[in-house]
């Protein structure tokens, strides 16, 4: 008898996601989320279906690039800060970053759903000298659309693909579009690493259930996925915990690239406190919206922290995590600026 609850608004196989709120609520309907009472679904393929099990492809060449410079040293992956749809904006944000860092995490936001195909966007920031690490949601596309999007990120050459199942369409500005959800992420991870893919997934430890989180990224693992990108969750000892509490389960990963929050005034403060899953150090915000100079600070902040993640056994690069509602430009020149203090890129 299938485990796995029936009432999920996104139609997850695999959940739960990442957006079920402390107090177990789902991020977009009243009730508690249908996954927090069961244990995590074990990978039977896509679609719960044993004889769906896709079987990994040889590497892309961005794949290999990628993991020949894991081989080498950490890594420091930012997120992407440009405006949606303007290249221009795209460009400026390149120049800030190029040399900087070694690659760049280009998904999408509540506030700008409606984005560049994602291996078309790929192609305007690579062209710029920057690599991609493409973000790929499950909400805007059904499988078919998956897939031609990974067939062309593989020609494209990216980094990366970080499979998310992806914000409800209830949130953000764009509740007028239906929501697909005809994968999640434990399944576009399948298919990922089926089109040879170098496939990141997500895992929040401190979103309930916690107890469940470093198992389900164990699933996660057996379908496909490489690397984890550990969520904000509060620091160092809580990252320490989650990577130990996965290696007891033994699943064979890449690494973790933990998530550290970068702010540099009270519009990024703002911005990052919008996240509502999402935990940071104990005063980290205050500190620096409080400071004299809050870019100073939160980059003080922000390399602290990087360095401290980057001494855990496991973890194999950073992601310089947030951004702006405007003043992209200069929020990237922050970007560039942390990592160069880190001095992983050569």
């Amino acid at each position: 008898m299938s485990l796995i609850p029936p009432a999920c608004p996104k139609r997850m196989e695999y959940g739960p996601c990442g957006g079920v709120d402390f107090t177990g609520r789902c991020e977009v309907a009243e009730h508690r989320c249908v996954f927090l009472d069961v244990p995590a679904v074990r990978w039977a393929g896509i679609d719960h279906d044993p004889r769906q099990r896709p079987t990994p492809g040889a590497r892309t060449a961005g794949a290999r690039d990628t993991l020949d410079l894991l081989e080498t040293r950490q890594i420091v992956v930012v997120d992407w800060p440009a405006r949606a749809l303007s290249v221009d904006s795209i460009d400026e944000c390149a120049a800030a970053l190029e040399g900087h860092v070694d690659a760049v995490l280009a998904g999408d936001a509540g506030t700008d759903r409606v984005q560049y195909p994602p291996a078309y966007r790929a192609h305007l920031i690579q062209r710029r000298g920057l690599r991609v690490w493409t973000g790929l949601n499950m909400r805007d596309r059904n499988r078919v659309a998956l897939e031609g999007e990974l067939a062309a990120l593989g020609v494209e050459g990216v980094a990366g693909v970080h499979c998310v199942t992806g914000d409800h369409t209830l949130s953000g500005h764009r509740p007028d579009a239906k929501p697909v959800f005809d994968l999640d992420s434990t399944e576009a991870a399948a298919l990922a690493r089926s089109a040879g893919h170098l496939v990141s997934v997500a895992e929040s430890p401190a979103t309930p259930p916690v107890g469940e989180r470093a198992r389900r990224l164990g699933e996660k693992v057996a379908a496909g996925a490489d690397i984890c990108f550990v969520n904000h969750s509060g620091g160092v000892e809580p990252v320490r915990r989650f990577i130990g509490e996965v290696g007891a389960g033994r699943p064979t990963l890449a690494g973790f690239i933990p998530c550290v929050p970068i702010v540099i005034d009270r519009a990024s403060a703002d911005l990052i406190a919008s996240f509502t899953t999402l935990v940071l150090p104990d005063g980290f915000l205050e500190r620096i919206v409080g400071a004299g100079d809050p870019e100073a600070e939160g980059v003080a902040l922000a390399v602290a922290l990087s360095e401290s993640f980057l001494a855990l056994p496991g973890v194999i690069g950073v992601n310089l995590s947030g951004g702006r509602l405007s003043g992209e430009t200069r929020f990237a020149a922050a970007l560039a600026k942390v990592a160069d203090r880190l001095g992983l890129h050569a």
